[in-house]
This record gives structure tokens, sequence and C-alpha cells, in this order.
């Protein structure tokens, strides 16, 4: 169907969207994101009114474009397209700004981040609207997006969330810095994960210190700073202490 779909014009894959039972549309939404040809984007265009379909309807395309293996700029243009200057339910809000960094992610791994939808777009999209965001579920979604695109620039500000930010800010802040392969794990990012773990400067959620212990465990942790975990666990409630030895024990293993 996708390879049928590939040589269609574009009149005939919006004629084929509706005239479609209702119970359909997802399956050919979901076919005609994966398709990405010039028509299938135009027409989905086209057809897609965010203002009107079902959130379902939505839904479906924007997990089909986030999960889209390899996706293409016209793809995430169409995504930042249809959220630009919308009153959109949160749902379908937070689902598409967490498909834009996704989609940064797989075209940056795919060394299209020189396209202009990429950076100018997509990375400043996610960037204005965390300087913008006011309420803390607002920061959250765009740490997660910065935390699916994984740019090597954006790690100064998940360390500025991460160890300033209220509980929820900082834990996201934190998981998206994990994703982060080793050679962008600086010692200033360990710095910083030493001073949440150890809590020098404020209390941190146990799934923050988690996340930062594991950060310093996971790429190639010096011998201080196992020491110092190890001697932090006898102070810590059996679950927390638990995990943190057997991180220890597979990190030297």
């Amino acid at each position: 169907f996708i390879q049928m779909l590939r040589s269609a014009k574009k009149r005939d894959v919006l004629q084929l969207l509706r005239r479609a039972p209702e119970e359909m549309r997802p399956f050919l939404v979901e076919a005609a994101v994966a398709t990405q040809s010039v028509a299938s984007l135009a027409a989905l265009s086209d057809f897609l009114d965010f203002s009107k379909e079902p959130k379902s309807l939505l839904e479906k395309f924007l997990y089909a474009a986030a999960f889209s293996p390899r996706p293409s700029g016209e793809l995430l243009h169409l995504v930042l397209d249809k959220l630009d200057g919308k009153q959109l339910v949160p749902e379908i809000w937070e689902t598409g700004i967490v498909a834009v960094g996704s989609l940064v992610g797989k075209l940056c791994q795919q060394k299209l981040c020189g396209l202009q939808q990429v950076v100018e777009n997509g990375v400043e999209a996610i960037l204005r609207g965390l300087r913008g965001a006011k309420e803390e579920p607002e920061v959250v979604i765009y740490l997660l997006a910065l935390g699916n695109a994984m740019l090597p620039e954006t790690i100064p500000t998940l360390l500025e969330h991460a160890e300033d930010g209220p509980t929820a800010v900082t834990t996201a802040a934190t998981s998206a810095l994990q994703r982060f392969p080793a050679p962008h794990i600086s010692s200033k990012v360990k710095r910083v994960m030493r001073r949440i773990f150890h809590q020098n400067r404020k209390s941190y959620d146990k799934t923050c210190r988690l996340a930062a212990a594991e950060i310093l465990l996971d790429n190639h942790p010096s011998p201080m700073d196992v020491i110092n975990i190890l001697l932090a666990t006898s102070e810590m409630e059996m679950e927390m202490a638990t995990f943190l030895l057997l991180k220890v024990q597979n990190s030297l293993w």
C-alpha cells in the first residue's frame, strides 16, 4: 500500500483520505506519513485540520511522525506548521512538541542537522518555547523534546534546569542528559551531576539523584566518584542503596 502511495498524486491521496470511512483514516494517515512523498505530505497538510479533527487522528499522525525511522525535513516542517500559532488541546500540543524533538534528533543522526527546517525551525521552536514557558508542566515537555533531540549544544540548557529547577523539571532535565552518549558527558556535566547527587546546593528528589549517579557511573567513572557514591548509600533508604550498589557492581564488572 505504501508503494502504491509513493506513486500517487496529491489529489489522489487527498481524495482517499477524505472518502475513507472514519475507522480507516488512522491507518491511511499512518501510511501517508510512512510514504513521505511530496504528494502524500502535501495531501496530509490539506487534510489535517488541527482545530477540527478528532484527537485520536491527530495523535496517530504525530506518533507516526515521531516514530518514523528516517524522517525528512519536509515531515518536520509539516509538523511544525500544524503546531504553529494554534490553540491546541494540551495532549496534542504535548505530543507535538515531543514529536518535534524526536524528528530533530533523527534528522541530525542522518547528518541533516544543517537543513534550515532542523536548525532554524525545529531546534529554535523548542528553545524559544522553553525560554517562554511559564508553567512547570510546559517546561517539562520542552525538556523532554530536548532529550529526544540529543543535540550537544543544548547540554548547558539542560544542566541549568537540572541543577536549579523544581522537582519535575530537574528530573526531566537529568533524564534528558542520560540519553547522551559518553563523548558528550564532559567534566562540566559530571561536576553538576556530583552536586546533584550529593545535594551540595539543595535537596533533590531521589529519582533525580539516581539519574545523576547513573550518569556518573555509566560514563567512565573516576575511582573517587565510585567511592563517594558507595559511601553515600549508607545514608539512603534500602531500595535506593541496593539499586546503586548493583549499579556500581555492574560498572566495575
